[in-house]
């Protein structure tokens, strides 16, 4: 089996480049190419992060029967780390399907991204806390228990402007996150 194969196959599933899926194991864009290249091979902890973060694991990716997963569970969502926020992907796979939700914490103060436009929706429900949607110049206060639904063809971010964390089930559709 080429492994390097493989996973390229999975990231491309999962509409991931090579440096987002870098990113996402805090790896080097030109490290996971040699992986896919097969001019290398990932160790077996980094073959792992790189299953999961493309949400799989090593029992399905080198198994020949493929099912799709349904319930996730804790030990199955994949955290990043950033500055001012964390993200956690809630369904590790859904690059390859029709939506992609995510729980972002922004800490005290902190912001996610810009995210610059691109084709697609987006949805958001607070959990916690209180936060500004910024879209291109608007700025809109959203707090808990408030949701909000636009469509990501203009600049946007999320902003922390208090001094208390604030969650947020944020989901894009196609996935982009």
């Amino acid at each position: 089996m080429k492994l390097g194969k493989k996973i390229k196959e999975l990231r491309t599933l999962c509409n991931l480049t090579q440096e987002e899926l870098g990113n996402r194991t805090e790896l080097t864009k030109g490290y996971i190419s040699q992986i896919e290249n097969d001019l290398t091979e990932p160790s077996i902890s980094t073959l792992e992060d790189i299953l999961k973060a493309l949400g799989t694991n090593l029992g399905d990716f080198f198994s020949s029967q493929n099912t799709n997963q349904v319930v996730f569970k804790n030990g199955d969502y994949f955290d990043k780390e950033a500055d001012g926020y964390k993200i956690r992907w809630l369904v590790p796979n859904a690059q390859k399907n029709e939506m992609e939700p995510i729980l972002v914490t922004i800490y005290p103060n902190g912001q996610t991204d810009n995210d610059y436009p691109h084709e697609g929706q987006e949805f958001g429900y607070v959990l916690e806390g209180e936060l500004l949607l910024c879209i291109d110049n608007k700025k809109l206060k959203v707090k808990k228990g408030e949701t909000f639904y636009y469509d990501s063809n203009k600049n946007h971010y999320l902003k922390n402007v208090k001094d208390k964390i604030c969650r947020v089930i944020w989901v894009s559709s196609p996935p982009n996150f």
